[in-house]
């Protein structure tokens, strides 16, 4: 596939190489937009650039495109991409260029061209009749778009400012053929089925009002789906060393001053005054687990020392960045904070990345790992950089991971190791990290007394397993479609008694199993035993069990397994042992 760059020269790209894949879903984008124009040409033409899954293009028109509009427009782009379009790079000087945009009535191009600096070549692409102001890359006809789909419409703010007009986003995705781009739909379908918001729905875990945009609100079956995390959270962590900590929600200025926070992060944080002192609502822990290790004198005898915070934090999001579980405005960070020396900076890595692997296997995760290095707008000296980010490497190295290096993308004082998860239909996620950092301590003149008596400024580990725990429990109920492990599952056993005379049998079988600590509910409804089965297989309850007469007289139950729907009797005390087992050993 012949590519043509910015510059205008002309290279060979596949699709599997990025800027092969860029280049084809960037030339459907102009395609979609040429498409708009023909259809409704009094549209206005805004940005439209590839994505990481296929493309999108901004319009403003004065009737709001619908879902009907969708299939015209494929329509329109199938015979764009048959006359098999030639696609021209050409420049032009600045008035140029704006006189041929006031020309094509483009005001939102007048615009970018305005904003560009006076240095910059303004270069422009043309198909056919369609003209674009453009950087690329682009193929070189529109014949090379085999296998396109337009997927959705969202409206986006101009320029992503709030302030300004909304604008109707048209997304879509391509690819070089066809049997891929039907693997794509299939997949997004299955996405579609799995979505978390709809299934926390049906499934009682958790809703969003609008009293609160972003800050979710945890029904009692998500809160036992919560705390069955979190408690897992702290029986491995209890067990590796760490100690846990509380830190307050709202602390002052001058600790964000100190940390850097509020240079750095300042328009993501909500305050307030108290006592004619500005306050912020922390949107990180780190601030405040300096301030527990600074309220005590320190040995190089204490560490390395771990400690962990699951702390509620708040950041301000733009609405339209809000997406259930997995963007909000308030989340519980599994954070903890590893203060050591400069020779302990690699076993602790270790450390935590064999934690991380522990628990990501557990869920059933793929993940692939990325080390990310100093941006641009970072603190601290070259020095502590490259000890830092070569502690980092070297840990990755020793245990023999495979990584990408993310250029440019570390946190603002430190250099960071980011996971990656790959779920059931795999899409990647990113949630677990570990940032390294020399920065803090010495910001807040964090010390230890050495085994020389003279005083050390340790390194700071920050690190996150879960990330945020309301995004991954919203990555969990994707992953497993709702379908939880035994061991995770909010109700792990239904007990449907067949007629009134039951009620007290299973009421002895449910206070067993509650003594042991099954979580369990029973349905006496007076309803047919088939629909209580449906409606606790809709629940994705793993384990239901159907009682009668029979099963009194003998002492059993019949079990109903939700993943195989067979049926199988046993004793009280063989279920019971059964589903401990599968409780204890997370299966």
């Amino acid at each position: 596939m012949k590519v043509i760059l910015h510059d205008g020269s002309v290279v060979e790209s596949a699709f599997e190489e990025e800027l092969g894949r860029n280049a084809l879903r960037h030339t459907a984008s102009h395609i979609l937009a040429q498409a708009v124009k023909r259809l409704y040409p009094d549209a206005k033409l805004a940005i439209g650039p590839s994505i990481k899954d296929g493309f999108y293009y901004d319009f403003d028109r004065e009737e709001a495109f619908t879902e009907d509009d969708l299939a015209a427009l494929e329509k329109e782009m199938k015979r764009i991409v048959k006359e098999n379009l030639k696609l021209e790079r050409f420049t032009l000087p600045r008035d140029e260029a704006v006189a041929l945009m006031e020309k094509l009535g483009e005001p939102y191009k007048i615009e970018l061209i305005n904003d560009l600096p006076e240095d910059e070549e303004l270069s422009f692409f043309k198909q056919g009749d369609y003209v674009d102001l453009c950087a690329g890359p682009h193929v070189t006809y529109t014949s090379a778009v085999k296998a396109f789909k337009l997927t959705s419409l969202a409206g986006a703010y101009w320029r992503g400012n709030e302030k300004n007009k909304m604008l109707t986003r048209i997304y879509g995705t391509a690819f070089s053929n066809k049997t891929d781009l039907q693997e794509y739909i299939t997949r997004m379908e299955e996405a579609k089925k799995r979505d978390h918001r709809k299934l926390g729905k049906e499934l009682g875990l958790f809703t969003i009002m609008e009293e609160g945009p972003g800050f979710p609100f945890f029904l009692p079956k998500g809160m036992v789906l919560k705390n069955t995390l979190i408690n897992y959270w702290r029986e491995i962590h209890d067990r590796e060393g760490y100690v846990e900590i509380s830190t307050p929600m709202m602390l002052n200025r001058q600790l964000w001053e100190t940390s850097g926070h509020w240079d750095h992060y300042k328009e993501n944080m909500y305050t307030t005054e108290i006592d004619e002192t500005t306050f912020a609502i922390k949107p990180m822990n780190c601030p405040g687990g300096m301030l527990v290790y600074k309220s005590e004198l320190h040995s190089y005898r204490d560490l390395p020392m771990r400690v962990g915070e699951l702390g509620l934090v708040h950041r301000h999001e733009k609405s339209g960045a809000l997406h259930g579980l997995m963007r909000v405005r308030c989340f519980t960070q599994d954070d903890a904070h590893i203060f050591m020396t400069t020779d302990q900076i690699t076993s602790e890595i270790k450390g935590v990345v064999r934690l991380i692997d522990e628990v990501y296997s557990l869920f059933g995760f793929k993940y692939h790992v990325e080390l990310s290095t100093r941006p641009e707008d970072s603190i601290g000296s070259e020095e502590d950089w490259a000890v830092a980010t070569d502690g980092l490497r070297r840990a990755l190295e020793e245990l023999g991971l495979d990584y990408v290096v993310n250029e440019g993308d570390g946190a603002f004082y430190g250099p960071k190791i980011d996971f990656h998860l790959e779920d059931s239909i795999g899409r990647t996620w990113q949630c677990g990290t570990i940032q390294l950092d020399f920065q803090l301590p010495m910001r807040f003149e964090a010390e230890y007394t050495g085994s020389d008596g003279q005083k050390h400024r340790p390194i700071m580990i920050h690190r996150v397993v879960f990330g945020s725990i309301e995004r991954f429990i919203g990555i969990l109920i994707e992953h497993y479609a709702g379908k939880f492990p035994v061991w995770l599952s909010p109700v792990q056993v239904k007990l449907l008694p067949i007629a009134d005379r039951n009620n007290e049998y299973v009421d002895g079988i449910c206070d067993m199993l509650r003594r042991n600590g099954v979580r369990c509910e029973s349905d006496k409804r007076q309803e047919k035993t088939g629909f209580k089965i449906r409606e606790a297989q809709l629940a994705k309850i793993p384990y239901m069990l159907v009682i009668g007469d029979q099963e009194q007289e003998n002492g059993t139950v019949t079990v109903r397994f939700r993943d195989s729907g067979e049926n199988k009797t046993m004793s009280r005390e063989e279920f019971l042992d059964m589903v401990l087992t599968q409780i204890k050993e997370k299966k």
